[in-house]
């Protein structure tokens, strides 16, 4: 296997644009790919724009219908119908959604193929990650999910074992649902609580169903966790989960919303502690998926501090050149973000919490602290269903 990474990249996904006043706007995903190249990033990866997903492929988790909603509403934005969950607030409809939305799409699908024929060991699409659309419906500003589509091909390849880490501080509802009766996949999601955040799911009783009984599993945050508590959730259940299952490739979701100056949320996590969680994926893809590993962007609505940086340090970790912290962003950069959107552009790679430091679960948990409350239920509920102590 290579142990070149491919960065997915077409400028032609920043057309991914719900409107002016859409929390997501694409300007993040055109400062990301900046800040990569003022990093000298390009020079360390392969960039590679991958077709459009074809209506074959888009078949492998979305139903026809829905498909050609999309291409419907794509062509009349006003005929857009909200049975599929167009035209909405959350999804409004526009000219060209379907091609834009397709091509999002290509990109994972492209990513997880070089991953598995083993071109390349790692692969990122940071304009990935729409984890919320369903088979029938768009949710959540996402139309089609690129994270179901990636690891449907995967195994239509002939994986037989695929683990989707979702670290997004929004359930993953799309794949946990594309996937629920599956056992070739293994779903863990991070979030914050369903009490306080959409899409209220991601409870820790939602563990599978059928064959799948076992392979969803949820952490539901309590709002307001910070960087110790979040990472020592992370550890307590994600490492000992993919060394049982072994996945042959590991797909990670890394949304930026997390973070405490995200608009739309309400957990209170640091670039750096996103930083060591990326670092942490990158490593249990040596560890136990051979080094491959498929790894997505997702929500992150703080477009100019906190995106670009985070996604950045995803790029770098997935090249072999990791970003100091403390490394001082170059000027050229945030003249950039200031001419493009008149805010001030952060300064260093660092939120000035490195190295984060959180408490192992084996040393031990409090009863009555909510975080090992959540920690808990999520391995009662599902550890035992897969043998595991819990």
């Amino acid at each position: 296997m290579s142990g070149r990474a491919q960065l997915m990249w077409d400028e032609a996904v920043t057309g991914y644009d719900f409107g002016r006043d859409h929390p997501m706007d694409p300007v993040r995903l055109a400062l990301t790919r900046r800040l990569v190249d003022a990093f000298g990033l390009d020079k360390d990866v392969e960039v590679v724009a991958a077709k459009p997903a074809g209506d074959s492929t888009l078949r492998l988790v979305h139903r026809e219908d829905y498909v050609e909603a999309v291409k419907a509403a794509s062509a009349d934005p006003e005929s857009a119908d909200g049975a599929y969950g167009l035209g909405t607030m959350d999804d409004p409809a526009f000219a060209g959604m379907h091609e834009v939305s397709a091509l999002i799409a290509g990109q994972s699908v492209g990513a997880a193929e070089a991953v598995w024929a083993g071109d390349v060991s790692h692969a990122v699409n940071f304009a990935g990650g729409l984890h919320h659309a369903m088979p029938g419906a768009a949710s959540g500003f996402c139309i089609y999910n690129d994270a179901s589509l990636a690891i449907a091909r995967l195994l239509e390849l002939g994986a037989e074992r695929v683990a989707y880490v979702d670290v997004d501080v929004h359930h993953g509802d799309g794949v946990q649902a594309a996937f629920w009766e599956d056992p070739r996949v293994l779903t863990i999601s991070l979030h914050e609580h369903p009490r306080t955040l959409f899409p209220q799911t991601g409870w820790p009783e939602e563990t599978g169903a059928g064959a799948g009984e076992g392979s969803a599993v949820n952490v539901a945050l309590p709002a307001g966790t910070g960087d110790a508590g979040w990472l020592r959730a992370f550890h307590a259940v994600v490492p000992e989960l993919i060394a049982d299952f072994r996945p042959q490739v590991l797909v990670t979701q890394h949304g930026a919303d997390t973070h405490f100056e995200d608009p739309l949320a309400h957990l209170a996590v640091s670039l750096d502690a996103q930083r060591a969680v990326q670092v942490a994926c990158h490593e249990l893809a040596h560890s136990y998926a051979d080094g491959k590993w498929v790894a997505l962007g997702g929500g992150g609505y703080a477009v100019v501090e906190v995106v670009p940086r985070s996604w950045t340090h995803l790029v770098a970790i997935a090249a072999g050149r990791e970003i100091a912290p403390e490394a001082v962003i170059p000027e050229g950069w945030r003249q950039e973000v200031f001419a493009r959107t008149r805010e001030l552009g952060p300064q260093r790679m660092t939120d000035g919490r490195w190295p984060v430091a959180y408490a192992d679960w084996e040393s031990g948990y409090d009863p009555a602290d909510r975080l090992d409350q959540a920690v808990v239920a999520t391995r009662r509920a599902v550890f035992p269903l897969r043998g595991l102590l819990a």
